[in-house]
């Protein structure tokens, strides 16, 4: 790859091809376990949902990059020849699940967030194609099956504790969707319609936490709501099943149920991904 435009933000997993023991999700750069949650979510709030931006047609997933890979995919449109499609790639409906992952855009090699809009039927195509970056004893036989799954999906699915303005982890869980091989070409070539970079309001809204104004940042968050998948997320992609799965009907679809992986830099199981 030049050398003037390093992927140092992206994840270093090696792929779908790489069957890892126990989980093979984007990496992590603090434990989720080490830190207590904080409020919990509303009552009705499931452990496991995607909550996005999305028109009729599109979604918005958010990925963090070095400039030299974030300016010019936000001023041409489409992600430049530095961008590796043989690579895999993390992508995050969640605003402030990315905002923990670059830390506000402050993080080395994840300065320039863009928010990139895809095709919804790109986003579904990829989540019946996923398989869990985990191995999940209510979903997979075993784990040799798990790993045979990990090597032929072309997308994997994460789910990482959502986070509140601070920060904090909260209760219920946001996805993480990473992309490989056909997926990341799709992604790149097909699915995107739009790539728009946020930075400047990601520090705004920053500014307005650091100054104790919560209730500001808050409205200026995207909006984002639970995601209408058509006929329901596939059970191969939650944690536990069913269970706990709740969801928003959408046209001709079911309840949405399951959530989520880092985009952009990072890689499932370890620390968890940003950007690419």
């Amino acid at each position: 790859m030049p050398t003037t435009t390093p992927h140092t933000a992206e994840p270093r997993t090696g792929g779908p091809h790489t069957a890892e023991p126990l989980t093979a999700g984007p990496p992590a750069d603090e434990p989720h376990t080490a830190e207590p949650l904080t409020a919990g979510p509303p009552a009705d709030e499931p452990k496991h949902r995607i909550r996005a931006l999305y028109t009729e047609s599109t979604v918005t997933v958010y990925q963090a990059y070095t400039p030299a890979i974030g300016i010019p995919a936000a001023r041409d449109g489409r992600f430049p020849a530095a961008w590796k499609r043989d690579r895999m790639t993390w992508v995050k409906p969640s605003f402030l699940w990315m905002m923990y992952r670059c830390g506000w855009a402050a993080k080395e090699g994840q300065e320039t967030v863009l928010a990139v809009e895809i095709s919804r039927s790109g986003f579904d195509w990829a989540l019946r194609h996923a398989c869990l970056s985990s191995y999940e004893p209510t979903v997979h036989a075993d784990q040799a099956v798990w790993k045979r799954e990990l090597k032929q999906s072309p997308a994997r699915v994460q789910w990482d504790p959502e986070r509140d303005l601070r920060l904090r982890p909260l209760p219920h869980r946001s996805l993480q969707l990473g992309l490989s091989g056909d997926a990341a070409r799709r992604y790149a070539d097909e699915w995107t319609v739009s790539i728009t970079d946020v930075t400047p309001l990601v520090h705004r809204i920053h500014g307005l936490v650091l100054a104790g104004d919560e209730s500001g940042a808050a409205a200026l968050l995207p909006p984002e709501r639970p995601y209408p998948s058509h006929g329901g997320l596939p059970s191969a992609v939650l944690p536990g099943g069913a269970d706990g799965a709740g969801g928003a009907r959408g046209p001709g679809g079911s309840g949405v149920r399951g959530a989520g992986a880092d985009g952009g830099t990072d890689t499932p199981g370890a620390p968890a991904p940003s950007g690419r």
